[in-house]
C-alpha cells in the first residue's frame, strides 16, 4: 500500500518545482492542474458541462482558462458552479492515478488548494511547499499576463502560508533549490523508515 503525501503551497511557493524533485527521485506524482488541463481540452470530460455553466470560455472545443478567469472575475459565485462540476471529475482522475500506482511506496499527490478543499483527509501526511512573501509576490508578478488584480483574486482563495505551514508534516522551504531538494530527501527518508517499521 502506498504512502499517499500531499503536496501543496500558495501560488509561486515553487511547488512545481518541489513535484518534479519527487518524480526525479521516482516517485509518482499526479498534478491536479495538469488533470484540470486534461479535462478542459478538446474531448476533455468537463468540456461540455463547464460550456453550459460559462459559455464565454468555449473556445474551438475546449474551455479557454483565460476566458473562464474573466467570467469568474466577473461573478465570483460562479466559482462554487465550477467546483460542483470540476471536481467530482478530478477526484476520479486521481483515484485512477493511485490504484495504478498502489505498490509504490510512496505516491505524491500535487493539489494546490488541498486544505482550503478538506483533501487532507484522504492524505498519510501533507508536505507544503513555502517561500516569504517577498519572493513569492517576486515570482508570481514575473509570469506572463499576471496582473495585481489576478494575483489578488488568487491569494484571495488560497489559505494563508502561515496556516499551512502550521497544519503541514512537513515544511519543504523553496528559497534555494538545494534547500528544498534537501528538504524532499528528508522526507522521502523519513517516509520510507517508517514503511520499514510498519
Amino acid at each position: 500500500m502506498s504512502y499517499l503525501l500531499g503536496l501543496t503551497g500558495g501560488i509561486g511557493m515553487g511547488k512545481s518545482t518541489a513535484a518534479q524533485m519527487f518524480r526525479d527521485l521516482g516517485h509518482p506524482v499526479w498534478d491536479a492542474d495538469a488533470a484540470v488541463h486534461s479535462l478542459y481540452a478538446p474531448g476533455g470530460a468537463a468540456v461540455a458541462p463547464v460550456a453550459r455553466a460559462f459559455p464565454g470560455a468555449l473556445r474551438d472545443g475546449a474551455i479557454d482558462r483565460a476566458a473562464l478567469r474573466v467570467e469568474l472575475a466577473a461573478d465570483p459565485s460562479g466559482f462554487t458552479r465550477l467546483e460542483a462540476i470540476v471536481h467530482p471529475l478530478v477526484a476520479a482522475d486521481r483515484a485512477g492515478f493511485t490504484a495504478r500506482h498502489k505498490d509504490t511506496p510512496i505516491v505524491v499527490l500535487d493539489i494546490p488548494l488541498l486544505y482550503e478543499n478538506g483533501y487532507e483527509t484522504q492524505m498519510d501526511g501533507v508536505a507544503v511547499v513555502s517561500a516569504p512573501a517577498d519572493i513569492q509576490r517576486a515570482r508570481v508578478m514575473s509570469r506572463p499576463g499576471m496582473t495585481e488584480a489576478n494575483f489578488q483574486m488568487i491569494l484571495s482563495r488560497q489559505m494563508p502560508d502561515a496556516e499551512k505551514r502550521e497544519r503541514a508534516d512537513w515544511i519543504i522551504p523553496s528559497v534555494t533549490l538545494e534547500g528544498a531538494r534537501a528538504a524532499i530527501m528528508d522526507i522521502c527518508a523519513r517516509i520510507m523508515a517508517g514503511k520499514a517499521d510498519a
